[in-house]
């Protein structure tokens, strides 16, 4: 794992990704604060990092298109699996190359707010919990960003689905105020997601039986319990789309609140997306 992190770090300063996410990112931080702390003197640098959360949509993939797409394009990926790491390993690796880019801008944005703070009041407490969320954020992003690589070789396509899944993420709670909150409206698109379960599932397995028993057996159940108390799904779909968004959950943090669910959340999905990459490439060892 220790190769394949050394290597993936030096390609990312080799070349113009590690500067290009750097320098985005802290032009946009660089313009929240300007906008909130000098120009409208608001201590609250939690409300910078809100405002800079939309960047994510533009950097993240810019990070992450080539980690994976490359090899696949380059056929280098079958290098990989004669390796002695197993590929948990080796997407870790790369992962943790991931991060480090990212840290280090962040820990230029984290001297910010004891800048401030020499010129007036800022709520320092407040403004390092969001900004510890708003790492945790980006690692989940990051994580989503790497599996999304996995899937294709093509980067300008790893790219476009990932701003695409980034902004509608974004915009989900806005969203969940248009969509059908009825109950019939819910049951609908939960059995819209039981088929992307099994369409997932067949990707990664290539076992039919297997996506097939999972995404008819998630119907089943949702048919039931449609039918037994149609009053729960009421309001559900309005409710899954708010619950799912990693940007409301930054949101409780600068209204200064440290909430121990959201870095639960945010950890869970770093995971669970790393999971499914490991499996991506497990898939093409074996086919």
């Amino acid at each position: 794992m220790t190769a394949v992190f050394k290597h993936e770090l030096r390609t990312y300063f080799q070349s113009l990704t590690a500067y290009v996410f750097g320098a985005f990112l802290l032009v946009v931080v660089g313009i929240g604060a300007m906008l909130y702390n000098l120009q409208a003197a608001v201590s609250n640098f939690e409300y910078v990092l809100s405002f800079s959360s939309i960047v994510y949509a533009a950097i993240v993939p810019i990070l992450t298109m080539r980690v994976i797409s490359e090899e696949r394009r380059q056929k280098t990926d079958q290098l990989l699996y004669s390796l002695p790491v197993s590929t948990v390993q080796v997407i870790l690796g790369k992962y943790l190359a991931l991060l480090v880019v990212f840290v280090i801008p962040l820990a230029i944005i984290s001297i910010y707010p004891l800048i401030f703070a020499q010129f007036g009041e800022v709520y320092l407490a407040t403004s390092y919990g969001s900004l510890f969320a708003f790492f945790l954020m980006g690692a989940a992003l990051i994580a989503l960003g790497v599996f999304i690589s996995s899937l294709s070789e093509n980067q300008g396509f790893a790219a476009g689905i990932g701003v695409a899944a980034i902004v509608l993420n974004y915009f989900s709670v806005t969203l969940s105020e248009y969509v059908s909150a009825t109950a019939a409206g819910s049951a609908m698109a939960l059995f819209l997601l039981a088929a992307a379960v099994g369409v997932l599932i067949h990707y990664l397995t290539r076992n039919d039986n297997l996506a097939y028993g999972v995404a008819l057996g998630l119907m089943a159940v949702i048919v039931i319990a449609f039918f037994i108390d149609s009053s729960l799904f009421e309001g559900l779909l309005p409710k899954i789309m708010t619950t799912l968004s990693l940007f409301e959950r930054l949101d409780v943090f600068v209204n200064g609140v440290f909430d121990l669910t959201a870095v639960v959340y945010y950890f869970s999905v770093a995971v669970f997306f790393l999971f499914l990459s490991v499996q991506s490439l497990e898939k093409r060892r074996y086919n």
